[in-house]
């Protein structure tokens, strides 16, 4: 909290709203971060799609699956 005399400064008005002071300062900044999170997003899009379609190509063929015994049946019940 300012004390008597004291402005708090910020780059936001009391509305919560940015100032002028801010929109200048990330002006700069502003096309330069949309081309990375652009970036961004299309790498891990990117990522993703690879992930599906290889594993989406596998039909787990040399998985061995055992077989439930007869016996372990009636052991899980009890």
């Amino acid at each position: 909290m300012a004390g008597p005399g004291f402005q708090r400064s910020s780059y936001y008005d009391s509305k919560h709203r940015q100032s002028p002071a801010l929109i200048r300062a990330r002006r700069p900044y502003l096309f330069k971060n949309a081309i990375a999170g652009l970036g961004f997003t299309a790498l891990s899009l990117g990522i993703y799609a690879y992930t599906i379609n290889a594993i989406g190509q596998d039909d787990f063929e040399d998985v061995k699956v055992p077989d439930v015994p007869v016996n372990g049946m009636e052991t899980a019940k009890k």
